[in-house]
């Protein structure tokens, strides 16, 4: 018979787990485990590796708190990373792991090892909600005539999903109406605004930039970012960028030296086959040149040093972080990899420009190799996050509905889901982890309204984003029901002149939600702990040495989920709109069992 969740010893890389995550190298670290009363575990050592060699540290008791016992064990920070998991001693087999997947009865490979480094941890601020704005869809300041490469389109025109126009048609959003509209973004809890690329570019995404030297005059130019920056920083907020270090365009002044002259440096920025005709380009589009990254000039004008591109838009006046665009392939090309070395020069030269700055990735898959925090720091949570919970909550359908270049994404239960998020998020560093950029929609994706279709079940997602480990993307309309099918399609102008098109109740659980989590140390900091897992119902806490959240998801009406008060605690207030909870005279803490739903609670004093 399968032990129940909570019953089953834990280890995570959150502060009451791990008191000091980025320990100095030379030094010793201490890891702590929790062993729930009535445990069959007798004994625990840390099997850690040192220079590459395994060795086994005893674990002591630390204390007891009435409902477990707690384990601790000191490491030597003998290499800049530190791979450890638990061997437990006890059980129906007197022998287990427990690594960042689970507890497993049989040997495990070192993938999945809990990780700590020397390397400096993120900012504070860098695990507050983020809000994703497509500058050319979100507001409109100023109206400016449209560019020659440009189709034209009032505020409220469809949006053209499919077909040559759609990287062509302007609404002509600018940074002055993003900063027209800061009130409205803080009041839905958020800390940092993600901007999609500001550079100038023949399109409207502006992913083939012409230039890395000015903000588009379109968007209002260098001074618009000023403005924006000294506002939004006034209100507390941060601004991240989007940088392609992958590519450019064609029309970029780099691109158009190399072209121009076959002696010029910049042609080896590119990876030219037959000069000036033939070169790759991402994805086969010739508008988007590749950059051949052992050209060390290129990295010098990019991403090296203080004069790069990546400094020069770092600061009080522009931006506290960037976000680099497809990540996972930037250095890589053929028989070239220089991914790594490309991400720490560009953390490297962040840090040295300003104190608290945060380096985000986008990835689509497993990238937890990235993910040491030398580099990137976190990285969009597709695969750990968004595609599982898509999973659970899509409807089943009679054919699995088709994403992308993904072949399906089918109906799953909880414990499948669970099993995906754990064996993805176990094989990434816990810092890494808590700032993942989770999403459940955006500028790529469809709408999230559109894709669940029943309004409670976008309830379920909006409270899965607020309470899981990571940091909480909203893209921007998604929190007053913007819904549409398609990614490009999805790119709708926020209707700011319809309010009647709003979604009020969206919105006002959308403020409930993420402003309880900027308020909570626990979801934005704390460790995640299973609880139970069903077909139809997720349970799990939210834990730091400040306080402890418990949360219920739901995608249908399920057997009752019950929990000894003995091992949660018996009394919970309800948050975000939830009624308090209370063990009743049997002990037990019964969950709501209607769905689909969400719930979120905090524990009613502590005594961790």
């Amino acid at each position: 018979m399968l032990q129940p969740l909570w019953a089953i010893p834990h280890h995570d890389g959150s502060e009451l787990y791990v008191p000091d995550p980025t320990p100095t190298l030379g030094g010793k670290a201490a890891v702590r485990l929790r062993v729930p009363d009535g445990s069959d575990v007798t004994a625990a050592w840390v099997r850690v590796l040192a220079d590459g060699e395994p060795e086994l540290v005893q674990a002591t008791v630390d204390r007891q708190d009435g409902h477990a016992t707690w384990l601790r064990a000191e490491l030597r920070v003998v290499n800049p990373v530190v791979s450890y998991r638990w061997l437990l001693d006890g059980g129906d087999h007197g022998y287990q792991w427990l690594n960042g997947t689970g507890l497993h009865p049989h040997d495990v490979a070192d993938a999945a090892d809990f990780r700590l480094t020397t390397f400096d941890k993120p900012p504070l601020w860098a695990t507050g909600t983020m809000y994703q704005i497509f500058p050319d869809r979100f507001a409109k300041a100023v109206d400016r005539p449209a560019p020659p490469w440009a189709r034209p389109a009032a505020w409220d025109d469809p949006v053209i999903g499919e077909g040559p126009d759609t990287p062509r048609q302007y609404y002509g959003g600018d940074l002055d109406g993003i900063t027209e509209h800061l009130d409205y973004i803080a009041a839905l809890g958020v800390g940092t605004i993600y901007l999609t690329p500001f550079f100038p570019a023949a399109s409207n995404h502006r992913y083939n930039a012409s230039t890395f030297n000015c903000v588009d005059p379109l968007l209002g130019g260098d001074e618009a970012m000023a403005r924006l920056a000294a506002a939004a920083h006034a209100r507390g907020l941060r601004l991240m960028g989007d940088l392609t270090t992958n590519h450019c365009g064609d029309s970029h002044e780099w691109f158009q030296a190399a072209l121009a002259d076959p002696n010029a440096p910049e042609v080896g920025f590119f990876f030219f086959t037959n000069h000036p005709q033939n070169y790759d380009a991402w994805w086969g589009l010739r508008d988007m040149p590749i950059f051949d990254h052992r050209s060390l000039e290129l990295r010098r004008r990019l991403y090296d040093g203080p004069d790069s591109v990546v400094a020069r838009w770092l600061g009080p006046h522009a931006l506290d972080a960037w976000r680099i665009d497809v990540a996972n392939m930037t250095g890589i090309h053929g028989d070239i990899n220089l991914s790594h070395e490309v991400a720490t020069t560009i953390r490297r030269t962040m840090a040295q420009t300003v104190a608290e700055s945060f380096l985000q990735a986008e990835s689509n898959h497993d990238t937890s190799r990235d993910l040491l925090g030398d580099g990137y720091q976190g990285t969009m949570n597709y695969a750990a996050f968004t595609r599982p919970l898509w999973q659970w909550l899509l409807p089943p359908q009679a054919r699995p509905y088709v994403h992308g270049k993904y072949p399906m994404l089918p109906n799953l239960p909880g414990p499948l889901v669970v099993a995906a998020m754990r064996d993805l998020s176990g094989v990434t560093p816990w810092q890494g982890t808590l700032h993942a950029m989770n999403l459940i929609g955006s500028h790529d994706t469809h709408r999230i309204a559109s894709l669940l279709g029943d309004p409670g079940l976008v309830d379920v997602a909006f409270g899965l984003l607020a309470a899981y480990p990571g940091v909480p993307m909203i893209y921007a309309g998604d929190e007053i029901g913007l819904a549409t099918m398609g990614p490009e399609y999805a790119r709708i102008p926020m209707p700011w002149a319809h309010p009647e098109r709003w979604d009020e109740r969206r919105l006002a659980l959308t403020r409930a939600l993420f402003t309880t989590r900027r308020d909570s140390d626990a979801l934005r900091r704390g460790g995640l702990r299973w609880l139970a897992v069903g077909d139809d119902a997720l349970t799990f806490l939210r834990e730091s040495p400040a306080e402890t959240i418990l949360v219920h998801a739901t995608r249908a009406n399920h057997l009752p989920v019950r929990l000894p008060a003995a091992v949660v605690g018996a009394e919970w207030e309800g948050l975000a709109g939830s009624a308090d909870l209370r063990a009743g005279a049997d002990g037990l803490v019964t969950l709501p069992a209607h769905g689909p739903a969400f719930g979120m609670w905090r524990l009613a004093g502590i005594d961790e």
